[in-house]
């Protein structure tokens, strides 16, 4: 199982930005897909975003297209999110997520990163 680590998420208003950052432990990290998720409090985790390792196109959850970015650097063993335009609604605990055998199921979570938005 990869280790990956979160950073990047704070208090902040709404309309404001955050730059979510997940940097993988190991030496050797090839995933096919790399993805955030979020969960609010009381709610289900959801997905958010995600990307092939390989440099495809992303693609993401309605609620936050036009707004998040996500993108990744290999050489860094990184994946970014990239949130614009935050709104209160976007307050949730963002995971970061990877998949190794292309058939989705996620195989490693990060531990989290608290994003709060006021109004």
């Amino acid at each position: 199982q990869v280790q990956l680590i979160e950073s990047g998420g704070g208090l902040v208003q709404a309309g404001a930005s955050l730059r979510l950052s997940c940097t993988a432990s190991e030496r050797t990290f090839n995933p096919i897909t790399m993805a955030w998720f979020r969960q609010a409090p009381g709610k289900e985790r959801e997905f958010v975003a995600a990307i092939s390792w390989s440099g495809g196109s992303p693609y993401y959850a309605d609620s936050v297209k036009g707004r998040f970015t996500i993108s990744r650097d290999a050489a860094k063993k990184s994946v970014y999110l990239q949130m614009n335009s935050l709104k209160p609604e976007d307050t949730a605990v963002y995971y970061c997520a990877s998949n190794h055998d292309g058939t989705g199921n996620i195989d490693s979570w990060g531990q989290g990163t608290q994003v709060t938005v006021s109004s």
